[in-house]
C-alpha cells in the first residue's frame, strides 16, 4: 500500500466488486501540464471471472471516455458513477467465465488539484508543473481490484521537452518536433507498475558508490539529495540481505509535491514529497516505502482482508531497519505507537476488511500497524533466525504472485516454526481486542538455604488466547526471566530463584500486543490525532479528554490539546495546556521539548519577545532534537516566529 498522512477530510468508499481480471495494458498517453491535460489510449487485456454483461473500472472522475471498443473494433457503451469513481462497460452480449479479450478506451481530461481524485483530499492524480503525478491509486488509468489484481505494462507517454518522465521499466526516450520528449517504460512480470511521475527534475544525482540508486528531485533539493541517497543504499542493502534480492536491483527515488502522499511505491520507484527529502526524520518513511519493493511489489495480498500480510511487514521492515541502525531502544521506543495505531480502530478482525477502503483511517491503522505486531510477535515466539527464514522462504514461494492469510499459515507450518498457527491467527487475524495482564502471587522460602518459591497466576480477558508470555523476575540477587505458556483466562506457574523476588514484570521487551492503561491514553490519542487530520477539532478534543479521564497526568494528551487551542488562536487555553504537559507525566519524553517551542511561539504572537527567548533556550537546553525539535527552537532564537494573519 501507499505510506502516507492524513491532511484532509477523507470519504470511505467501499471499493467496488471486481468481476474481471486485467492481465496487461499497453498506454499511449499525453501529458500538458500548461493546461493541466492528460490524453490517453489504454488497450486492456482481460478475463471474466465470472459470466458477465458488464464490466466495471475505476477511473478518475476528472477523465472523460470519448471511445470505446471491444476486441473487435466494435464500439461499447459506458456509463460513469462519480460516487465511487468508476465506469461500467455494458456488453453487447453475455461474456463466460474464463474468456479472454481486450477493451481499446480513448480518454482525456483536466487533473488539477483533489476535487476528482478518487482518493478524498489528496491529490493522487495530477498534471501540472514543476511535477506532474500520475500515481497508481490516482487511477490515470482503467484500474481493476486496486493493489490485489497484478498486471503488466508497456507505457508511453510524451512530455514537454524540458521534463523527465519516470515508471517502471524504462526502455528509452527519444525527442520529438514542438520541443517534446516521448519516454518508453516496459514492465513485463505481473506487479503494480501503474505509478508516473514527470517533472523539471536536474539529471539523476547517483549517491557515491550507489551504482543502483538514482535520484530525481528539484533544483531545492540538490544539496541534500546524495546523502539521501546514500541512506537509501544502506537501506536497500540492509533488506536485501534480510529478505533476498528483490525483483530488480535498481531503484529511483523520486521527489512528490508535498500535497500528496508522503510516500508511494512502484517497481523501482519510491516516491518521497519534496519537503521530506533529506530529512533525517524521514529515514523511516523512506525505509517503509523500500520496503515495498519487496512487501507489496514483488508480493501482493489476494484481497483487502490479506493486506496486513504486506502492509504489515513493510511496517516491520522499517521498525527492523530502525533497529539496526540506532539500536534496540529505538524499536522498544517505537513499539507504544505501533501498538496504539493497531488498536485503535480493532473493531473488525484483519481478515473482514476486504470491502473497507484502503485509505480509510480504520484501513491505515491496522493493516500496518497491527501487521506489524503480528510479525512481531511471531518473531518473539520463532527466534531472529527462523524468523528470517520463514520471510525468506515466504517471498521466495509467493514471488509475482498474491497471497492470503491462509498461505503465510501454510508456510510457518511447513517450516516447523514451533507457532501454534490455529490459536494465534483466531486470535490475531480472525479476531479483535488484545489480552490485558494481571498477576497475582505468592513468595515461600524454601529450606536448607535453598532460595525461594513462587507460586502465581496470570489472568487475562480473552478466553481464547494461547501463547507463550516471558516473565522478568528481579530479585534481591540477580533478575531471572522465564517463559510461562498463558492459555485461557487463567494460568497459573511456579518458578524457583536464589534471591528473594522484589517484582515480576510480564511481557518487559513488549514482544506481545496486549492492552494496558497507558496504550488506552495513546489510543485516545490516536484517534483524536485521526480526527484532526480530517479537520473535526471538536471530536479530537472529545477523544483527548476521554485520554485525560484515564491518566490526569498525561503529557501527551495535554500536549495535543494544547496544539488544537493553538490552531484556534485560544493562546492562553493552549498555554495553560503546554503547562500541563510540563507538569505531567513527562511521557513521551519529547513532549517537554516541544511544548516549550509551543510556549515560545505563543509569547512571540502575542508579542512577548523575552519571554518566548526564554522558552526556545529551555528547548535547547533539553538536549532532544527529536522531529528537529532543536533546530526549529534556534531558528526560533535567531527571529521571532510570525503566523499569517487568519484566512489567508
Amino acid at each position: 500500500m501507499v505510506a502516507l498522512v492524513f491532511a484532509a477530510p477523507l470519504v470511505a468508499q467501499t471499493p467496488p466488486r471486481q468481476n474481471v481480471q486485467v492481465t496487461g495494458y499497453t498506454i499511449d498517453a499525453d501529458l500538458d501540464p500548461a493546461t493541466n491535460k492528460l490524453s490517453a489510449t489504454a488497450t486492456v487485456s482481460l478475463t471474466a471471472l465470472e459470466d458477465i454483461s458488464t464490466a466495471t473500472f475505476e477511473l478518475n472522475n476528472g477523465l472523460r471516455v470519448t471511445q470505446l471498443t471491444g476486441g473487435d473494433g466494435k464500439p461499447l457503451q459506458s456509463e460513469r458513477n462519480a460516487q465511487n469513481s468508476t465506469i461500467a462497460v455494458a456488453l453487447p452480449v453475455t461474456v463466460t467465465k474464463g474468456t479472454a479479450g481486450t477493451m481499446k478506451f480513448v480518454y482525456s481530461g483536466t487533473l488539477s488539484g483533489s476535487d476528482t481524485s478518487p482518493v478524498e483530499g489528496i491529490k493522487t492524480a495530477e498534471v501540472a508543473n514543476p511535477i506532474s503525478t500520475l500515481l497508481y491509486p490516482g487511477r490515470w488509468f482503467p484500474v481493476v481490484g486496486l493493489f490485489t489484481n497484478r498486471f503488466t505494462m508497456n507505457l508511453h507517454v510524451r512530455v514537454p521537452g524540458d521534463q523527465t518522465a519516470i515508471a517502471s521499466g524504462f526502455t528509452g526516450k527519444k525527442s520529438l518536433p514542438g520541443n517534446r520528449t516521448e519516454f518508453d517504460f516496459a514492465w513485463s512480470r505481473p506487479g503494480f507498475p501503474g505509478t508516473l511521475i514527470a517533472g523539471k527534475f536536474l539529471p539523476e544525482i547517483r549517491p557515491a558508490g550507489a551504482s543502483t540508486i538514482s535520484l530525481f528531485v528539484l533544483d531545492k533539493n540538490k544539496a541534500t539529495a546524495a546523502e539521501y541517497g546514500a541512506v537509501a543504499q544502506r537501506q536497500l542493502e540492509y533488506f536485501t540481505t534480510t529478505f533476498g534480492q528483490p525483483e530488480t536491483s535498481k531503484l529511483q527515488i523520486v521527489e512528490l509535491p508535498n500535497d500528496t502522499f508522503t510516500g508511494t511505491w512502484a517497481p523501482e520507484l519510491a516516491g518521497i514529497a519534496g519537503n521530506r527529502i533529506g530529512q533525517t526524520n524521514s529515514y523511516r518513511l523512506l525505509s517503509n516505502t523500500i520496503a515495498h519493493q519487496w512487501w507489496g511489489s514483488e508480493m501482493s495480498p489476494a484481497t483487502l482482508g490479506d493486506a496486513w500480510i504486506t502492509n504489515g511487514m513493510a511496517r516491520y521492515a522499517e521498525l527492523m531497519y530502525l533497529e539496526e541502525s540506532a539500536g534496540k531502544g529505538a524499536l522498544q521506543a517505537t513499539l507504544p505507537d505501533i501498538e496504539a495505531s493497531a488498536l485503535a480502530y480493532d473493531t473488525a478482525p484483519l481478515s473482514t476488511l476486504t470491502r473497507v477502503d484502503p485509505f480509510s483511517p480504520q484501513f491505515q491503522s491496522e493493516t500496518p500497524d497491527k501487521g506489524a505486531m503480528i510479525f512481531h510477535m511471531l518473531r518473539y515466539e520463532m527466534g531472529d533466525d527462523k524468523f528470517t527464514a520463514f520471510l525468506r522462504g515466504l517471498l521466495s514461494q509467493y514471488t509475482d504472485k498474491s497471497v492470503r492469510g491462509t498461505d503465510v499459515a501454510a508456510v510457518l507450518n511447513a517450516q516447523n516454526s514451533g507457532v501454534n498457527t490455529a490459536g494465534f491467527f483466531a486470535q490475531w487475524i480472525d479476531g479483535t481486542g488484545a489480552p490485558n495482564f494481571n498477576d497475582k502471587f505468592s513468595v515461600f522460602r524454601l529450606g536448607g538455604n535453598k532460595g525461594f518459591r513462587t507460586i502465581g497466576a496470570i489472568s487475562q480477558d480473552l478466553d481464547l488466547f494461547r501463547m507463550p508470555v516471558e516473565l522478568r523476575i528481579e530479585t534481591d540477587g540477580k533478575t531471572e526471566s522465564q517463559r510461562i505458556d498463558v492459555s485461557g483466562t487463567d494460568s497459573s506457574y511456579t518458578i524457583e530463584t536464589f534471591g528473594r523476588p522484589r517484582r515480576i514484570v510480564i511481557d518487559p521487551d513488549n514482544w506481545i500486543l496486549k492492552s494496558t492503561p497507558d496504550l488506552a491514553v495513546r489510543v485516545s490519542v490516536l484517534r483524536g490525532q485521526l480526527l484532526v487530520a480530517q479537520g473535526d477539532l471538536i471530536g479530537a478534543l472529545a477523544e483527548y479528554q476521554k485520554a485525560l479521564d484515564q491518566n490526569h497526568s498525561s503529557s501527551l494528551a495535554n500536549y495535543r490539546i494544547a496544539e488544537i487551542f493553538f490552531t484556534q488562536r485560544n493562546y492562553q487555553s493552549s498555554a495553560n495546556s503546554y503547562r500541563d504537559a510540563l507538569r505531567g507525566d513527562g511521557e513521551p519524553k519529547w513532549t517537554e521539548v516541544w511544548s516549550h517551542i509551543g510556549l515560545g511561539k505563543i509569547f512571540d504572537v502575542t508579542g512577548q519577545r523575552d519571554r518566548a527567548v526564554n522558552e526556545y533556550r529551555l528547548a535547547v537546553q533539553t538536549n532532544d532534537n527529536t522531529q528537529g525539535a532543536i533546530n526549529e527552537a534556534r531558528q526560533w532564537l535567531t527571529k521571532p516566529y510570525t503566523r499569517e494573519a487568519q484566512g489567508q
